[in-house]
């Protein structure tokens, strides 16, 4: 569990087209085997320290004649923005991917002040 310091916390939200590969004849749409695509998110406001994200595929359009496998996750999170992993595997072909996320964390509030 993640404690929330104070009483001043945030929370984001939005929507990343991680890639579109069906177009373009991109990796994930014609290749095999393990691939990867990283996209970087960059939060409205900086947060205290690292937030907790949580990270969902709200669209993926795949082949109709190959296993459906695919993983996805937050990473490398930071107090201004994270990345957004995908990966898929085998004979899978994914045409484009969306994923939404959610970030909670503390931010600074306007009274807030530092005796340093």
């Amino acid at each position: 569990m993640k404690m929330i310091r104070g009483q001043s916390f945030g929370v984001d939200q939005g929507e990343v087209l991680l890639f579109s590969d069906f177009e373009h004849g991109g990796i994930m749409w014609t290749g095999e085997g393990s691939r990867e695509a990283v996209s970087r998110v960059s939060f409205s406001r900086a947060y205290v320290e690292p937030p907790v994200v949580s990270v969902a595929l709200t669209m993926w359009d795949l082949a109709k004649d190959a296993n459906a496998r695919m993983h996805v996750e937050a990473k490398d999170i930071s107090e201004t923005g994270f990345s957004i992993v995908f990966r898929t595997w085998g004979d899978t072909k994914v045409a484009r991917a969306c994923a939404g996320w959610h970030s909670i964390g503390t931010v600074r509030d306007e009274d807030d002040w530092d005796v340093s």
